[in-house]
This record gives structure tokens, sequence and C-alpha cells, in this order.
């Protein structure tokens, strides 16, 4: 996994986790990145520190433990009108995808790839995918993006 710092063409920064860094040039030139805060999809690299580690002075023991690595806590930026609440900010996500799109369960690849391919009328839907199905989607260009919440609807 690697992280990067991001920045859209609006000014916004954000960062996230790719799996590689061809993952993130695969997902760039295909388009699939959107900022975090306004949603645009012109977003790039920002430019970041590394992160170095320095050896410990104390050399470890058998009673002194090694020390631990830890990843840095992510900053969450919250859109404008949030009032600083990461919470409202997702619950307001959460009413306008329910709003204006369809729930459609665990048939969620096959209808994204339907559509991608034209086979039926597009329109908006979110559903449920496994990780392996949601990467096959990205890999055959069909454009998706991963939800911060888990539906409240279950289809039987």
């Amino acid at each position: 996994m690697i992280h990067y710092a991001l920045k859209c063409g609006n000014g916004h920064d954000f960062d996230s986790w790719f799996q590689s860094a061809a993952a993130f040039d695969a997902l760039a030139g295909a388009g699939h990145l959107s900022c975090s805060v306004c949603g645009s999809g012109d977003v790039k690299k920002a430019i970041m520190a590394p992160r170095v580690i320095s050896k410990s002075t104390v050399k470890p023991t058998q009673d002194t433990p090694a020390p631990v690595e830890t990843a840095p806590v992510p900053v969450l930026k919250t859109p404008e009108g949030s009032e600083g609440n990461i919470e409202n900010a997702v619950a307001e996500l959460r009413k306008k995808v329910e709003e204006t799109s369809d729930y459609v369960g665990k048939d969620f690849t096959d209808q994204a790839r339907a559509m991608h391919l034209g086979d039926v009328p597009e329109r908006a839907i979110y559903g449920e995918a496994r990780p392996d199905q949601a990467r096959s989607l990205i890999e055959d260009g069909v454009p998706l993006l991963p939800l911060p919440f888990r539906p409240r609807q279950k289809l039987s």
C-alpha cells in the first residue's frame, strides 16, 4: 500500500491510500479519482515529504521491546457547510445517494457492467460488491466509487 497526498484543481488538499503507484496511475488515467471535498475529477499528487524512520539509539534487549512503527492518523477534511463534523457530511451524502439513486443490492456488479456495455439504460445505482468484483469492474473501465457508509436497506 502507498499513501499519497492529493490536491484537486480547486485547491482542496486530501490524502488516500492506493495498492501501488501503478494502481494510482491506472485509476487517474481512467478518470476514477475525485476530490473528497468537492468531487472534482481533476486530481493530482501533491508534494509531500517522505517518511524517514531513524534507528533508535536504544538497542532492544529481551526486556526492552523494539520500537513499533505506527501509521499516521489520516487528516479528515470536511466539505464546506458541514459545520466541521464529518458525520454530518456523511449523513448528507447518504441522504443524497438514497434520494437520487436506486439500491440494487448484490446485483450491483451485473447492473453496472450492463449499463457500461449499453445493454440497459444508464441510471444512478448503488449496491454491494466484493473487492474482487469491484476490482474487475475498474479493470474493465466501469466507473464506480466506494461509499463511506453501508446501505440501510437490503433486498431479498
